[in-house]
Order: C-alpha cells, then structure tokens, then sequence
C-alpha cells in the first residue's frame, strides 16, 4: 500500500545547514498555504488506502492543532501503520503531543542534530540536551514508544570528542531509531555555501576535515551496532522492527504521494514533484520514472543490498574488486568503503 507524505514548510528560523524548500515565511501565508494543501489533497481520486503517513518539512510540530486536525482528516486509512510527525526539540507540549496522539501520530522524529551546546547553537537552533531527554519523556508519557533521533556528523566546532558525548546521548535515551548524516556542501544551504567559498559565516573555518566526518560517521555505525541498533539504510539505525515503513517505501520502489511545497510522489510508473516555491507549490511536472535501473541505485541504500541483473554484472565485478561491493547470497549491497563512496556506485546505474 501507498504511503502519504505532507510538507509544512514554515520554521521559526532557518537553520545553517538546511537545503531543504522550508524557511521564514509571513503568518499571513499559512492560511492560503493551508487551504491549497486541502485543495490538492482533496482533489485525489483515491485508488488505494494510504497505510504510512510522514509530516515533514520544515517544522510541522509548530503546525496549529485545529489545521492539522483538519489536514489529517483529509487522508484516508485512519488508523495509519505508522503516522510520523517530523518535530524539532523544543516545540513538544502536552495539548501538542496529547492531539497529535488523539489525530493518529505514532511515531516522531525529532531533529536533534548534536548534544553539543555550542554546536546546536551554530546552527541556529535553541534547544539543549535537557530539553531532548524532556521530550522524549513526554513523548513516552503519551504512549509514543516510537522515536528516531537526528544526528550530523560536520557541524561547526564538532570534534571527535564531541561527537562521542552526542552518541552518548543518544544512547542513554534508549530510542529505537536513529538518523545519522554527513553534512552536505552545498549551494543550498548557507553553511555549505560558505564553506564553498571559503568563507567565514555560519562557523564554516570550523568544519571539521572529511576525514573526520568519516571516522564520527564509522563510530556511529559501530557504536549504535554495540547497543543493538543495526544500519538498515546507509543513514538509517534501527532496533529490529522498528525500522520507518514509510522511508522504506522510498528505497523499495513502492508508491507514495506527495502534498504541499517541494513534495515529491511516484506511482510506480511516474513521478512529478510540485514546486518548491511555497506561494505557487501547485504546479507539477509528471516524468516516466526508469523503474528499472532505479531499483539497483535506490536498493543499494539499504543494507539488504539488490538482486542483481546480468546487464549490470561488468560493473558489479568492477565495484566488488575495488572494493565496494559485495556478495551477499544472491544479492550485492555496499560494503563499508562501499558506503562512504555511495555516490560514486550509484551513477554507473544511472544510464
């Protein structure tokens, strides 16, 4: 069955590292956005019941109770599987979390990034460790057992002590799902484009070196692997049966719809993707999506690997003497180096 994923695309700040299409906007523009959300959402001709519903974003946790109450009355197949809110430390309370328990969330993310004081406030964010642990409190308080945490690994200041102190805190919560990600350089975000032009906002000269970023990227792998918590995705740890169903859909291949600005969808045949542009995110461009070779790039994220097909056997052999694939059964995924140069594999699918 498909799955659902909504984008609310407002924040109270715009964090250093995001390149996503969220930000400050007017309040003035959450009405119209909201009502064009409806719209869009309202004008499906339901050809499935949705069982995975993902609010993300920007920061749908500051999303007013009665809209969302409204939006989510909007999706079919309540009770949802799994129904995640996308949260950021600091913005939980208990008539937020009380409603979003009542409205079917059952899962929450929450966008944690360090538990480093001085680097979460490199990035802009306010909250602390403290607050963290309170959230998760509340969250179990309200019968919500399944939480994942956000890491990054290359944030401003971030050394390899500090890191250990931020898997520390993870750990100590005892959640059954955690994100970990290497910073993205890029034009999208003002630290990346900072640390592209070699300049000196948002903490860039304080990056740590690649090969930092890879050594805190390892010994999250290793250390999360000590607590029982496995990599099943090359940014994704979970305990056993607490993997996203709904993420899983993307690297599966199974199809989803996407509303509001940015949001992505794909019907097993086609995909389109609305604009980023908050004020005009209706309009959209369907493309025939290459199923087929898809499967092998999108596959190989996940730690179970792809069964692999005759036409791609030169490169397979290629990859696995360099090192960076591996046989697995009857299948091949990364291997550890193989993992850290994802990106490079990936390409010789997309062809």
């Amino acid at each position: 069955m498909a799955g659902i994923y909504i984008s609310y695309p407002f924040c109270a700040q715009k964090c250093s590292y995001c390149n996503f299409a969220s930000g400050v906007f007017p309040k003035s523009m959450e009405p119209v956005y909201q009502e064009r959300l409806l719209n869009e959402i309202r004008a499906v001709r339901w050809m499935f019941t949705p069982e995975t519903l993902y609010f993300g974003g920007g920061t749908p946790s500051f999303w007013d109770l009665d809209a969302l109450r409204e939006v989510m009355a909007a999706v079919p197949g309540r009770p949802w599987i799994e129904a995640t809110m996308e949260a950021a430390p600091g913005s939980l309370t208990e008539e937020r979390v009380a409603a979003w328990k009542s409205f079917g969330i059952n899962r929450v993310s929450l966008g944690v990034q360090s538990f480093v004081e001085r680097e979460i406030r490199r990035t802009g964010r306010k909250h602390t460790a403290e607050i963290v642990a309170q959230d998760v409190e509340l969250l179990r308080r309200h019968g919500i057992e399944s939480i994942n945490l956000d890491l990054i690994a290359g944030l401003a200041e971030q050394t390899r002590d500090s890191w250990e102190v931020s898997l520390d805190g993870v750990l100590q919560l005892g959640v059954p799902h955690v994100s970990v990600y290497i910073l993205e350089v890029d034009e999208d975000s003002r630290l990346g484009q900072e640390v592209l032009l070699n300049g000196k906002r948002y903490g860039a000269p304080d990056v740590p070196s690649e090969e930092s970023q890879v050594w805190m990227y390892e010994r999250a792998v290793e250390r999360l692997a000590e607590s029982g918590i496995q990599r099943y995705e090359i940014s994704n740890f979970a305990r056993p049966g607490w993997e996203s169903r709904h993420n899983l859909k993307y690297w599966k291949l199974e199809p989803y719809l996407g509303f509001g600005a940015d949001a992505h969808s794909f019907d097993g045949s086609w995909r389109w993707q609305n604009s980023d542009a908050v004020a005009d995110y209706a309009q959209e461009a369907r493309e025939l999506a290459d199923v087929a070779n898809e499967r092998h790039w999108v596959g190989l994220r996940l730690s179970e690997g792809v069964e692999l097909e005759e036409r791609f056997a030169p490169e397979v052999k290629q990859f696995i003497s360099d090192g960076l694939l591996e046989n697995f059964g009857e299948r091949v995924r990364l291997t550890p180096k193989g993992v850290l140069l994802s990106n490079e594999v990936f390409e010789a699918f997309l062809k």
